[in-house]
């Protein structure tokens, strides 16, 4: 044990179970993760390697004599006929039946529904009328013939929880920093927290969000084999997996013939495996699911009101890279084509499952955790009874660009976190002020996708911002595509002609403020494929700069053009000025930032002997960086230069008149304009651009 685990013990004693054992037993049994635990609870609470042997050998031995399995329902009832009564551990419900006014027990895997109980039983386990509970239960065999039952409950012992005591669980949870109950909510599910970054972390809190935030709408698509369905279909009695098929209205919302709510109105979390798979018949199921994200209601035939989240799993098969920089691509590209913009609007977060590690030994964890089955209870109480929406709402100041449900999605994932974390009360203004900048990072790989399937600007206002605790403006963009140009200015085709929008048109009209970026810790668990992007669709083009104008950048001026390219030569007499020198630099950068180009020659000029060793030396530093980033940079002079082109093995060339130097020198470097090219004013100048 380490000191999380004493101190988890010493808070929570009895609530706690060692989780390698359940990882170890688990591989050979087919039964749910919170029963298991139940037994190890019961057996295993030793820390001697001879004691835990012995225990898990008598949890073998008890679930091979008294667990029922679905098919061996026969056998077990002759055996309470034979023997008199038997133990047995299955899931049971208490139906009351209004034709016979009394009660009767129904056993799920002992096939019986017609099972006599003592009114004390269900008194002292309320959950034996709302859904049932998997129990320890001794079934007892009645041999009176009048009687209109076999078989009746002599005992009964819940395995799951029968009462919750959310003020003790807040109360525990009071004596632990953000950081220790962190790593204990992923020991509980069965993770190693010390492997895994804070940005791993927070991926796997966002994997829960759905069990704790109603009316919550999730997406994860990422590679195979990450355990993305094991959330719904393990961790939790109050989630149901959809895997694949046939979604119908009948099953998810509601049918006619019967009368009856669906699956939405029976689950905390509906979950979709394989998305892809879905097969969506009847369009009306498309919109009603998209009333019921909206607001958590829908009319068919009757008004429906229900809190079920919907979380959405699958799988991309494409390279990460790939999709981002492509102009025909996007991240939902295994979504079903009935999904429409309207359908991934409504998507509060979506959680990119390229980021999370495959599984593997090495990331199961040998303390700690608590018993699933408690932890799952705490999530659906703040499911059901616990609102932290107002408090986020005062606390959170969101940028301008964050629309109406961009703002909804943001505030519950916070909300969500805040449940998981902070059960107790408020979080640290730090704390929170993660959340929001995770929060905003979800939501805007949400919006980033709509945008490039969109064919006008609907959506294009991508730059979500919040304000942190100081007061500073902080943009948040998503790693993956921070530097896809395909993703941040993706072309517009145009209604009539078939033509694009210029990029830099839509820069000019873009609104120009200061930012602060928000640093983003990626981890590096599973790295993409690199493939060089697809070849954007890009034109000639032919325009004037004019004095005064802003908007461009090198990035937005050349960074399209560099797709494809693997070097670049640069002509310009005039990179020899300090400022001349600036402005290659940051040309520089561009390229680092915006391709994969390996080699870069620049042939400029010089006014005398003494200017040159002055240019050589500064060209010589660059030289040395550029190398760092595995670029070689070459540079040679000409006296007689005097024309400004930059050619590209891609076959695209782009002259501008000024070069490089087209900007205007600021009146003061404390200015707007100063550092970012995008707000500085501009000389006028000539640009074209084409191909040979």
């Amino acid at each position: 044990m380490d000191a999380l685990d004493e101190k988890l013990l010493g808070v929570f004693e009895g609530k706690v179970v060692r989780k390698d054992l359940v990882h170890r037993i688990k591989k050979g049994t087919n039964v749910p993760t919170f029963v298991l635990e139940f037994l190890l609870a019961r057996y295993c609470a030793s820390e001697d390697p001879k004691e835990i042997q012995e225990g898990l050998e008598a949890v073998l031995a008890t679930l091979q004599d008294n667990y029922v399995r679905a098919d061996e329902a026969n056998a077990a009832q002759s055996k309470v006929a034979t023997k008199g009564k038997h133990r047995f551990i299955d899931k049971v419900h208490v139906n009351y039946i209004e034709k016979e006014k009394r009660h009767w027990a129904a056993l799920e895997n002992f096939n019986s529904q017609r099972v006599a109980i003592n009114e004390k039983f269900y008194r002292d386990n309320d959950r034996l009328l709302e859904g049932g509970i998997w129990a320890e239960i001794t079934i007892g065999y009645n041999e009176i013939e009048d009687d209109d039952y076999t078989f009746y409950v002599e005992d009964l012992r819940p395995i799951q929880l029968s009462r919750f005591d959310f003020d003790g669980y807040a109360a525990g949870r009071s004596k632990f920093s953000r950081d220790e109950w962190l790593d204990i909510v992923l020991r509980s599910v069965g993770l190693e927290p010390t492997k895994l970054s804070t940005r791993l972390k927070f991926h796997f809190i966002l994997r829960l969000s759905c069990l704790v935030e109603p009316n919550y709408n999730f997406i994860e698509l990422g590679p195979r084999g990450t355990g993305k369905s094991y959330f719904f279909s393990e961790f939790s009695p109050y989630s149901t997996l959809v895997s694949g098929g046939q979604a119908t209205t009948p099953i998810l919302f509601y049918n006619n013939a019967r009368k009856r709510t669906g699956l939405v109105g029976f689950w905390d979390v509906v979950a979709f495996d394989e998305v892809a798979g879905i097969q969506i018949k009847d369009p009306t199921t498309i919109q009603i699911m998209k009333d019921f994200m909206a607001n958590g209601r829908f009319s068919r035939g009757a008004e429906v009101i229900a809190d079920a989240s919907l979380a959405f799993n699958g799988n991309i098969d494409h390279s990460i890279e790939q999709l981002v920089n492509s102009t025909e691509h996007d991240l939902f590209i295994p979504m079903p084509r009935e999904f429409d913009l309207a359908i991934l609007d409504r998507f509060a977060a979506y959680l990119p499952g390229w980021e999370m590690p495959k599984n593997s030994s090495d990331f199961l964890t040998g303390n700690y955790g608590f018993i699933t089955d408690y932890l799952a209870e705490a999530f659906h109480h703040q499911f059901s009874h616990t609102n932290r929406y107002e408090e986020v709402n005062k606390r959170i100041r969101l940028g301008q660009n964050v629309e109406g449900r961009d703002e909804k999605g943001i505030k519950k994932t916070v909300c969500a976190f805040l449940k998981i974390l902070h059960p107790d009360g408020p979080p640290s203004d730090s704390e929170f002020d993660e959340y929001v900048a995770y929060a905003v990072e979800a939501r805007r790989r949400v919006k980033e996708q709509m945008n490039k399937r969109k064919p006008d600007d609907e959506f294009a206002r991508i730059n979500l911002s919040y304000f942190a605790s100081d007061g500073k403006e902080v943009v948040v963009f998503c790693p993956e595509s921070r530097n896809a140009t395909a993703t941040q200015h993706p072309f517009r085709h145009s209604l009539n002609s078939g033509t694009k929008e210029d990029p830099e048109a839509k820069t000019r009209k873009a609104q120009t403020r200061t930012v602060v970026e928000q640093p983003s810790e990626v981890a590096v668990m599973v790295q993409p494929e690199i493939v060089s992007p697809k070849e954007l669709e890009l034109s000639e083009k032919h325009y004037t700069i004019f004095y005064g104008d802003t908007g461009y950048s090198y990035e937005t001026i050349f960074g399209p053009y560099f797709t494809g390219a693997k070097s670049i030569e640069i002509e310009d007499p005039y990179i020899r000025m300090p400022h001349q020198i600036q402005n290659f630099v940051r040309f520089c950068e561009t390229v680092v930032k915006f391709s994969s180009i390996k080699r870069i020659e620049l042939i400029t000029g010089y006014d005398d002997d003494t200017q040159k060793l002055d240019i050589e030396q500064k060209l010589g530093d660059l030289k040395q960086s550029l190398l760092e980033v595995d670029i070689v940079f070459d540079f040679d002079f000409n006296p007689n230069l005097h024309d400004r082109e930059i050619r590209m093995d891609n076959g695209w060339v782009i002259k501008i008149g000024r070069g490089l130097d087209f900007y205007q020198k600021p009146q003061s470097w404390n200015e707007i304009g100063a550092n970012d090219l995008s707000l500085r004013k501009c000389l006028e100048t000539k640009v074209d651009i084409y191909k040979v």
